[in-house]
């Protein structure tokens, strides 16, 4: 399927003169960001109380179900991102230029050449010099493919652990492969916990510089993300346009 399968809507919001909108991201695209990044929310606060509980209810065991519950939200957190990555997987080949997989991996010998670029524009070394995107530039794509990469190390490591409560059942046989793999349940555990921690690193450095662009660019590149379009100069050329 070509990304003419995806239309962008019909009437595109007014713009500013010498400004022209540019519709980035789907429907779909906008909701499958929000709903992971609550679900991550959850994963990580309910994450660290499964591993180790910083608050307990008074009274006997037997009175509440506080863990249980948490463990309830953790696991339902993780079914519905998983969800969200199957979609976000087949959109990968059937989304628009922006939302395809050859514009979220740095794959090209060009992107690693720009890469350097832009983290220069970052740290603030002939900022000017750095080449304009619509959508993600290959620091960013960078990001995101480690981000894919550890969700799915997350995925693996956890249904490893889940499958512990059920000897001999689905989750246990699909992946009792993982604690030998990794020396042990333990270093799973270990593994589980400790990659929790580039979501942590990254979501605030993703705020930060989706507000960071919109302050110094006023182009709406936060607000595309619940829009789907994106104000962008006309003066101004894009390397993937």
């Amino acid at each position: 399927m070509t990304a003419t399968a995806v239309p962008p809507p019909a009437v595109a919001p007014p713009s500013r003169p010498g400004y022209r909108s540019v519709y980035l991201w789907h429907w779909r695209i906008r909701a499958m960001h929000w709903i992971a990044g609550c679900c991550l929310a959850v994963l990580i606060v309910t994450g660290f109380y499964i591993g180790k509980p910083y608050f307990m209810t008074g009274g006997e065991a037997s009175s509440h179900f506080l863990m249980g519950w948490v463990r309830f939200l953790h696991f339902t957190a993780a079914a519905i991102m998983i969800a969200t990555g199957i979609v976000r997987v087949y959109w990968l080949f059937i989304g628009n230029r922006y939302e395809r997989w050859r514009a979220l991996f740095p794959f090209q010998p060009s992107d690693w050449a720009n890469m350097v670029r832009v983290l220069k524009k970052y740290l603030f070394i002939r900022p000017k010099t750095a080449p304009h995107w619509l959508g993600h530039n290959p620091l960013q794509q960078l990001s995101y493919t480690l981000m894919y990469a550890v969700v799915l190390l997350q995925v693996v490591t956890g249904f490893a652990m889940y499958g512990m409560a059920t000897p001999g059942g689905l989750f246990a046989t699909l992946f009792g492969w993982v604690g030998p793999l990794f020396g042990g349940i333990q270093v799973v555990r270990f593994i589980h916990h400790a990659s929790t921690w580039y979501f942590l690193i990254f979501l605030p450095f993703h705020i930060y510089f989706s507000l960071r662009a919109d302050l110094l660019h006023r182009e709406a590149r936060a607000s595309s993300i619940i829009g789907g379009f994106r104000f962008i100069r006309e003066d101004v050329e894009f390397i993937d346009e």
